[in-house]
């Protein structure tokens, strides 16, 4: 029992430094847009329990070769185990339970970044090699450069005039590929919630 102590203590422990490391490197820009907030909610769930992973396999193999090793002078065979029944069942259902619990919450991250709002701003916009076209069907206005307002909904109907082309900015996180073809318009929507200038990549 000393040892699941000794362990699950090294375990919390590696856990929160790991999070803090991968908290402090930065993973993701500037939050510019409403769909931001729920998609990193979501990224750093998935970090703090990889975290947690990864200190439960790393301080359980590092303990374990640290501590049980084979003495000098002992040339006597390891214990024989059989299995367990109880214990292959538990780590079958807990991670299953875990895959349907995030199944849940990313349908519904899903579900609030694609909210559709009736009165949300149209842009058109029309991928070529090597460059982006954004049509403003309210005012006739057509620009190389996307113009969007702040706190409103947008709906943007992506096409394609060459080859399948990804339409990303990294701060607003969400990210469509417009496809060639006349009649495959795909929609992206996004809500800007923080003023400044941005690169479509």
């Amino acid at each position: 029992m000393r040892h699941f102590v000794i362990v699950g203590v090294l375990v919390v422990i590696v856990t929160v430094l790991v999070n803090l490391a991968l908290n402090a490197v930065g993973l993701m820009p500037v939050q510019a847009s409403a769909q931001a907030v729920t998609i990193d909610r979501l990224f750093f769930l998935h970090v703090r329990i990889i975290a947690f992973l990864f200190a439960l396999i790393v301080v359980f193999l590092v303990y374990s070769v640290v501590v049980f090793r084979r003495r000098p002078g002992d040339t006597s065979d390891g214990d024989h185990f059989e299995g367990n029944t109880a214990l292959e069942i538990t780590w079958t259902i807990l991670p299953l339970g875990a895959v349907l619990l995030f199944a849940g919450i990313g349908a519904q991250a899903l579900a609030d970044t694609r909210r559709a709002d009736p009165n949300a701003f149209e842009v058109k916009v029309v991928a070529s090699q090597w460059s982006w076209r954004f049509e403003y069907p309210d005012s006739g206005v057509t620009s190389t450069s996307l113009i969007l307002p702040v706190d409103r909904q947008v709906v943007l109907k992506l096409t394609s005039e060459d080859v399948i082309h990804s339409f990303w900015v990294p701060e607003f996180r969400v990210k469509q590929d417009a496809l060639p073809g006349a009649n495959l318009v795909k929609e992206l929507r996004l809500t800007p919630t923080l003023v400044g200038a941005y690169k479509v990549r």
